[in-house]
């Protein structure tokens, strides 16, 4: 190894730069490569029929023998949401906090990993020795407990990544976050700080989530006759509680409902984040039992998604909830960019029912807004900053703050997805790339989908398709019967018939000149055809439906 590399220690984000979700990043010294985090990204508009977006891990598989294994630092799915899939590829060792791994353990036994997943539930201030490196998980405060920072000692220097965070100074559940460990590690000297950009764009502080409580408490205290129901993120178990606390107080009872949320709950109150007074939570089947001013409705839909609870109350297709005249719907979620048609959508529909819909100051982020990241680039004083988590526009503001805060200009870099960063004491350049594009994926099938495929998907919904269908004689190459034309998507043919008839003429045209030319290779023939017919349609509808003809011999 020559001396450069010796002193260097590279960084490698497989994800979640450029983008919200999907965050997975890749830290490598000599023999040793720590992967942190493993999230999923939920598809684009343009991501036809797809469900779900895990990262490509062809360099861990490339590089298995030194993967060491997998540190997460928040149950968050844009964190931990593809993990069962690349377990499945490259068996890690997971090491989380004790809510985190909670979460990840339900999607392992979904998928029937969890007696072959290497486990260990790591405590703040607790270090893990993986090769090289050392790691160090700091309490920190987000919208979902239990979660952590990383220091990540390596023998090149110290770099912290922050993971997602707030600073919370009088938070829902457990103590604030640890700023007096990050005072101490830049006191240390701090090599790299890989920091949270979610907010970067946003001036001031965040503020805590506790007042979201008061704004829930005022709302049940205002509309004490009436059904309340509550859309939240399932994650975010501080503000579950906060209602449930409200709820216990007005003397009513909390239905949950969508799967996300109930799993969530459950595994959160048995591990002691969340706590429930007795006889307060009820089956969806009891509700009937109360009035509608003594239940409130906790569920999962505030993102507009198509199949969760709240979208299904809206549309009317929910079997056991139905909207009522007078009914409260809170939000309590800003959108996240590229959802408010969705959420909007929701909204129109349940007021079109009678129900009030409040969906202002109920919520707060849990990302750090400019003046929690200064206090963060103050007290650890790094060297090179290195902006994480988040769109183009955030990591750009990210690094224009890291420059306000003293790092030198030439000391941030804003990385993309797949490159391979070296930083040491005298070397901070981008020194190469590696495949990291995503992977789709759609039904059960992981990765089958391409990009050819969804062009094929886009064209179809554009565009539609015209089958022609054709039989030949084996022998003598003769038009046996056909051409047949079936349209799917491109016209309705009861109506237009002629154009039909028309799309026939052209292709017997077709047809008769390569017969005639004694062409009997079917590709050539389809060919023809396809050429022949695409410019018919062309000049006649000025659309380019997909053309597949088929072409049997008897």
């Amino acid at each position: 190894m020559n001396k450069q590399n010796k002193e260097a220690v590279k960084i490698i984000p497989l994800g979640g730069l450029e983008q919200i979700g999907m965050n997975i990043t890749a830290i490598e010294y000599g023999d040793s490569i720590v992967v942190i985090d493993c999230g999923l990204a939920f598809p684009e508009d343009d991501m036809l029929g797809i469900d779900l977006v895990i990262p490509d891990v062809t360099y861990l598989k490339e590089n298995f023998d030194r993967v060491k294994g997998l540190v997460i630092t928040h149950g968050h799915e844009d964190h931990i949401g593809a993990i069962p899939y690349i377990e499945k590829e490259i068996n890690m060792p997971i090491y989380a906090t004790k809510l985190t791994m909670g979460l990840i353990e339900n999607k392992l036994k979904e998928h029937n990993l969890l007696g072959n997943t290497r486990r260990k539930v790591v405590r703040y201030g607790q270090n893990i020795n993986l090769g090289q490196f050392r790691i160090e998980f700091i309490k920190t405060n987000h919208s979902i407990a239990d979660s952590a920072a990383l220091a990540i000692y390596s023998p090149a220097g110290l770099l912290v990544h922050t993971g997602d965070f707030k600073i919370d100074y009088t938070p829902v559940f457990g103590e604030m976050i640890d700023l007096q460990r990050f005072a101490e590690l830049g006191k240390k000297g701090v090599l790299a700080l890989m920091a949270d950009s979610t907010n970067a764009d946003k001036e001031g502080f965040t503020q805590s989530e506790k007042t979201v409580g008061r704004t829930i408490d005022n709302l049940f205290n205002d509309n004490q006759n009436h059904r309340i129901i509550i859309a939240t993120f399932a994650s975010n178990v501080d503000r579950v509680q906060q209602i449930i606390n409200s709820a216990y107080k007005y003397g009513r009872k909390v239905v949950i409902e969508g799967r996300s949320m109930v799993n969530i709950i459950s595994t959160a109150s048995e591990l002691g984040y969340l706590n429930i007074p007795d006889y307060t939570l009820i089956d969806i089947s009891e509700m009937k039992n109360y009035p509608d001013e003594k239940v409130v409705l906790i569920t999962t839909g505030s993102q507009g998604e198509n199949m969760a609870a709240l979208s299904r109350i809206a549309a009317s297709i929910h079997n056991k909830i139905a909207i009522k005249p007078g009914d409260v719907v809170i939000f309590s979620s800003h959108p996240i960019p590229g959802n408010e048609k969705a959420v909007f959508k929701v909204i129109n529909e349940l007021e079109m029912k009678g129900a009030h819909v409040i969906f202002e100051d109920t919520h707060v982020s849990g990302h750090a807004c400019r003046e929690d990241l200064k206090l963060i680039y103050a007290l650890t004083k790094p060297k090179y900053a290195i902006p994480v988590h988040g769109e183009y526009r955030h990591l750009k503001k990210h690094a224009e703050l890291a420059v306000e805060m003293g790092v030198p200009k030439e000391n941030v870099k804003i990385m993309t997805t797949g490159d391979v960063l070296e930083v040491g004491e005298n070397t901070f350049d981008i020194v190469g790339r590696v495949p990291a594009q995503g992977v789709f994926v759609d039904g059960l099938g992981v990765g089958d989908v391409g990009n050819i495929v969804l062009r094929d998907r886009q064209l179809l919904s554009q565009n539609g398709l015209l089958i022609i269908v054709v039989t030949l004689d084996k022998y003598s190459n003769q038009l046996i019967a056909g051409p047949d034309i079936v349209s799917r998507g491109f016209v309705y043919v009861r109506e237009s018939e002629t154009l039909m008839e028309d799309c026939r003429i052209v292709v017997q045209g077709a047809l008769d000149r390569c017969l005639r030319r004694n062409v009997s290779d079917w590709g050539k023939i389809k060919a023809t055809i396809k050429d022949e017919l695409g410019e018919f349609l062309w000049k006649r509808t000025k659309r380019s439906p997909m053309i597949l003809p088929i072409i049997t011999e008897v």
